[in-house]
């Protein structure tokens, strides 16, 4: 029994000395497969550093923001600013003529639009429409394709150039310089002439990549520093206790986040005042710091999308934080299969090596050089604006609009006040006069009414109302001329509105406007509990009540065509 089991324990000796020398050879072997797969990983991860993805994922999202704009303009400018619009852009550009005297060039230097090529008194809702529908198609085109060339993002820049600069007043906001400065960025990311999404022969400009973290740079610390130089509430911490409830469209959830704890509101300042002023600095960092600092931007845009209806700004200043991430970055977003972007990429970041240079890359570079240099010039202004103790707020300084200064909410209204519009077939001065009210798409008139959610869309007329309640009819002489409109039931300005009290009958024989002050009601209340969303006081008169005949002096002075009354027929 006991050799038996020193035999046994023989045969296990032997079979430890064999597995140990076979162990020996093992790692060998497992080092060589190991090497074998990380060398192949390798070839199938992105390296860092390149921005062939970047550019598609810029391109589509500008593209996303063009169709939008460009949808704006199609619904709304003919009845804003076309023949027969609230401010007809015509009499604007025959002035503009005028003090030109006929010089062609200087006119178009001033005031760039291809609407020069056209007879505008005679075409110009012709103009407008078509060039809306240009604009839809090709921004269309980019989204769908994901890629561009220099014809393609020229065409939707002219295009878009050619509505803000005929828009005048209803193009006013500071996104339409942001949105100009953001698509001749965006054409230079693109080859000359070739469409495909991943062009090999035409790697990313950084020179753009660059531009675009200077672009959103500038939009943050400009909106930083016009806080802390205006608004005294933005240095006590307590501008956010009104914001939501005075923000131009507020929307559902701006009604809840109003009604957060004012230690909150202190902690959404302090972090509006991080965001703005010390996170932008992260942008020009190093990668990690700097995909950071994209992070947070983009993050920061994406709460003032839900707390508010913005128009598109918001959703287009995450346009220049996207070039903050590489290929390496935004791989997740892209497929691996055999011929994908992605697949295309990886075999271009892998054979490039050992390549031969072409003379085209000598050419880009100089070209982006120069571009360079062109942004930096027209930058001087910019930066020295923001270093200035009277630091203007959404301003150009190159007709071509290029390179902007940007900002917003300087000044944070305290209270808010609403034009509402009124008709009646009464004697309006009589005291049981009946007089029925105006909706709008978006603004606050019936306290019941949900506040809308329509960013990134925007509705111009709103806006406008917006700010006309802050200051009075002789200054916005657009807001009589609606109320004109609305005294034939004009088909354009019914389009504007959401709520014609007088659609389908005859118009009003009187039209006044009434001043409002509106606040949130209160959560779990009774007004709140019957549907309320707001609470309103009348403050006083705003236009007095208007007949058509009494604004024929207006009408005739303003050289606005006289309406034509549609009565129905009584049967």
């Amino acid at each position: 029994m006991i050799y038996g089991f020193k035999m046994a324990d023989g045969d296990t000796g032997v079979r430890k000395r064999k597995r140990k020398n076979a162990d020996k050879l093992l790692p060998e072997k497992d080092s060589e497969k190991t090497s074998e797969e990380i060398d192949k990983k390798s070839t199938r991860t992105l390296k860092r550093g390149t921005f062939w993805l970047t550019r598609i994922v810029l391109l589509r999202y500008i593209g996303f923001i063009y169709f939008v704009a460009f949808l704006v303009a199609l619904h709304q400018n003919k009845q804003l600013c076309g023949l027969q619009g609230l401010i007809p852009a015509q009499k604007f550009l025959k002035r503009m003529q005028l003090e030109s005297k006929g010089n062609n060039l200087q006119i178009f230097t001033k005031i760039p639009s291809f609407v020069w090529l056209i007879d505008y008194e005679q075409h110009l809702d012709t103009f407008l429409d078509y060039t809306a529908l240009a604009g839809l198609a090709l921004s269309a085109f980019v989204i769908i394709v994901g890629g561009a060339n220099w014809f393609i993002m020229l065409a939707l820049w002219s295009l878009y150039h050619s509505i803000v600069n005929v828009g005048s007043t209803w193009y006013g906001f500071g996104w339409e310089s942001q949105i100009l400065e953001t698509g001749f960025l965006a054409t230079f990311l693109c080859p000359i002439w070739s469409l495909r999404p991943v062009p090999k022969d035409t790697p990313t400009s950084k020179v753009v990549i660059w531009g675009f973290i200077w672009l959103i740079f500038r939009i943050m610390i400009g909106a930083g520093l016009i806080k802390i130089r205006g608004d005294q509430c933005w240095r006590d911490l307590t501008c956010m206790n009104y914001h939501y409830e005075t923000q131009p469209v507020p929307n559902p959830i701006s009604y809840f986040m109003h009604k957060s704890p004012e230690i909150f509101h202190k902690f959404e300042t302090l972090t509006n005042h991080f965001v703005e002023l010390v996170a932008p600095w992260f942008l020009l960092g190093p990668r990690r710091l700097c995909m950071i600092g994209g992070a947070i931007q983009i993050l920061f845009q994406v709460v003032l999308i839900i707390s508010g209806n913005l128009s598109f700004l918001n959703w287009l200043t995450i346009v220049p934080s996207l070039a903050c991430f590489d290929d390496a970055s935004l791989s997740w977003l892209f497929s691996s299969k055999p011929d994908s972007v992605k697949d295309q990429v990886l075999k271009i970041q892998h054979s490039s090596e050992g390549r031969p240079v072409k003379v085209g890359h000598y050419i880009r570079r100089v070209f982006n050089i120069s571009l360079g240099c062109l942004i930096a010039y027209l930058s001087i202004p910019v930066v020295q604006n923001l270093l200035s103790p009277r630091q203007a707020m959404n301003t150009s300084f190159d007709p071509l609009r290029i390179v902007n200064t940007y900002g917003a909410f300087g000044s944070v209204t305290k209270e808010r006040t609403e034009v509402i519009f009124q008709g009646t077939y009464d004697n309006p001065y009589e005291p049981n006069a009946h007089w029925e009210e105006y909706d709008f798409k978006c603004k606050p008139g019936n306290v019941t009414s949900r506040p809308c959610l329509i960013s990134p869309y925007h509705y111009r007329l709103d806006w406008l109302l917006w700010f006309a309640a802050f200051q009075n009819y002789q200054y916005n002489p657009w807001l009589v001329h609606l109320a004109v409109k609305l005294l034939s039931n004009d088909p354009g300005a019914e389009s504007l509105i959401a709520h014609n009290p007088f659609h389908d009958k005859d118009p009003p024989k009187y039209i006044r406007v009434e001043h409002y002050r509106y606040v949130f009601t209160k959560l779990g209340s009774k007004n709140a509990r019957q549907g309320q969303w707001w609470k309103r006081k009348h403050i006083g008169n705003y236009l007095p009540p208007i007949s058509l005949e009494s604004v024929k002096d207006f009408m005739k002075n303003m050289d606005y065509e006289y309406p034509r009354i549609r009565r129905k027929r009584k049967i």
